[in-house]
């Protein structure tokens, strides 16, 4: 497929660019952190969301959705990004709707996802890094089960009203297979969560499960199967934080290239020094480089290729790469002020930075691709 948008996903972008703009820009995020809000984002604009069909874009017509795919959804998350909106769009809207597509559990939680009702939020890592390793222990208990555990970096899990829970019923940490995934109601008795504000002052929390219970109809996929569909959530949540990622690249750059046509010194406007222009040029370059990486892997998501997560992995490290080299050369090219509070430069590189730990960073992709080979 050709590594550009088709008329339709670009009247979306269109759409989207306009909307969130409008709706959500980086003063908005800023309000937030001054009111020190302890939500995490707007609940109202969560609702506007839905009233554009964003929420429904990956969910099949059938469930009342659009039908859409990783690329329509990926269109959505540049602009968040390029915005830095706090938003629940990439956890519930996409991985969260990815892990419950195949699950008859998704008749109890899509309506609320699609009506801006419903927030998700996906528990699943447990350690300072992201890795695959589950230890949180799914125990039967009389016709479901007693979950037991700890996990760690849950964005808006404090508020969420579903939690996507990956706990083992097998096996060891470290094994494939044995792991279960679970759909738990937020209000579930033995739940608690402590929220917690990240360099960006968005809020994930930790959470303990002293003896949750739930019932067998909790259960996503298999028991004991779960493998399979831990892999299509972290696949779209990977794809989704990539193309979040490449807005908040895009975003710093745009933001960094106005500032460079405006700021003089010694006479000059600082855009005509051939230095700056090289690094300008270069950064371009490495943006174009990470959008075809996103773009093709969101494509291969949807066509369900065998090669998605491979091209997943090359996509999210590669556009933290780049939203990294974006932020740090905006940063530099603003001088003293962009380590300030008083310009947006700094936000775009906090918020690049928890980015980059979603769902592994550069180092954890660029393993995993080495093992895929061999290596």
């Amino acid at each position: 497929m050709p590594l550009y948008l088709n008329e339709e996903q670009t009247m979306l972008r269109d759409t989207a660019k306009d909307f969130v703009a409008a709706s959500a820009p980086v003063s908005h995020m800023r309000a937030l952190r001054d009111a020190d809000d302890t939500t995490g984002f707007s609940r109202d604009l969560w609702k506007q969301f839905a009233e554009m069909g964003f929420t429904g874009i990956l969910i099949p017509e059938g469930d009342g959705g659009l039908g859409l795919g990783h690329v329509e959804a990926g269109v959505v998350l540049e602009e968040i990004g390029r915005n830095l909106s706090p938003s629940p769009f990439l956890t519930t809207a996409v991985a969260a709707v990815a892990a419950l597509k195949g699950s008859a559990m998704r008749e109890r939680w899509f309506p609320g996802i699609l009506a801006g009702d419903t927030v998700a939020a996906l528990a699943i890592d447990e350690r300072a890094k992201h890795d695959a390793a589950v230890a949180m222990r799914a125990e039967r208990s009389g016709n479901g089960f007693r979950l037991t555990g700890a996990k760690q970096f849950v964005t808006h899990g404090h508020v969420a009203d579903l939690l996507i829970v990956a706990a083992r019923t097998a096996g060891s940490a470290a094994d494939r297979d044995g792991v279960t995934l679970f759909a738990v109601p937020r209000d579930a008795a033995g739940l608690t969560a402590e929220s917690q504000r990240l360099a960006d002052a968005s809020l994930a929390a930790r959470m303990a499960f002293d003896g949750v219970e739930v019932d067998a109809d909790a259960v996503i996929g298999d028991v004991d199967g779960g493998h399979a569909v831990l892999t299509a959530l972290l696949n779209a949540g990977r794809a989704g934080a990539a193309a979040e990622a490449l807005g908040v690249g895009g975003g710093a750059m745009d933001m960094t290239l106005a500032y460079i046509k405006e700021r003089k010194q010694f006479g000059a406007v600082i855009g005509s020094f051939q230095a700056l222009q090289h690094r300008a040029a270069h950064l371009y370059a490495e943006m174009e480089v990470a959008r075809a990486a996103v773009l093709k892997a969101q494509q291969l998501l949807d066509g369900n290729d065998p090669r998605a997560a491979a091209a997943v992995s090359v996509a999210k490290a590669s556009s933290t790469l780049t939203a990294t080299l974006a932020v740090q050369e905006g940063v530099q090219m603003h001088g003293g002020i962009g380590m300030t509070d008083e310009y947006d430069i700094g936000f775009y590189m906090k918020r690049g930075r928890v980015l980059a730990e979603m769902f592994g960073d550069a180092n954890f992709h660029a393993d995993a691709l080495a093992r895929a080979e061999g290596y």
